[in-house]
């Protein structure tokens, strides 16, 4: 008996180790981007209107530790619309998590086009469901791709975000 409650002990104390953010590398269709997600991701694609253009937006996207991630690319044919689509694409995000607060800075990814500097985007907002949301994002362009990463939480810490965006590789 007294190994049993042993046993019982020592898979509790193993699960509780588990961890809940089990980073993978994943490769989103429709572009040579390289990503690490905490999980195994769900994938899809989808058509959507970005600054009066009809675009198809293969996505990556998982659930762990109580956030989503998520990395998305859309090839535009013509390179000269990613700002205004870029745009458009910030305007959604903020508008949908009903932002109260955003900033965007710089930020550097080897290999990302010149033409249009990589952004990065923290925001505040509220959910679907009424709760606070934090969103940390980046879109960056390579050729005529547009690509997309994004995680949203309640509070988004460095353990969560750091390896997902330090993780983004182009070739």
């Amino acid at each position: 008996m007294h190994r049993c409650f042993l046993f019982l002990g020592l898979c509790a104390q193993l699960a509780a180790c588990s961890p809940s953010l089990n980073w993978r590398e994943v490769r989103p269709a429709g572009g040579d981007l390289q990503a690490m997600l905490p999980c195994k991701p769900d994938q899809g694609s989808r058509r959507q209107s970005l600054a009066g253009r009809e675009l198809e937006v293969h996505m990556l996207g998982c659930e762990a530790g109580g956030a989503l991630y998520a990395v998305s690319v859309a090839d535009l044919a013509d390179g000269g619309q990613a700002l205004a689509v870029q745009v458009q694409w910030q305007a959604n995000l903020l508008g949908n998590m009903q932002a109260v607060s955003a900033s965007n800075s710089a930020w550097t990814l080897k290999g990302a086009s010149a033409t249009l500097a990589p952004v990065r985007l923290s925001a505040q907002g509220v959910g679907s469901d009424g709760r606070p949301v934090a969103a940390q994002a980046v879109w960056f362009v390579r050729g005529t791709r547009l690509y997309h990463a994004v995680v949203y939480a309640e509070r988004i810490s460095t353990e969560m975000s750091e390896p997902f965006f330090g993780g983004l590789e182009l070739p």
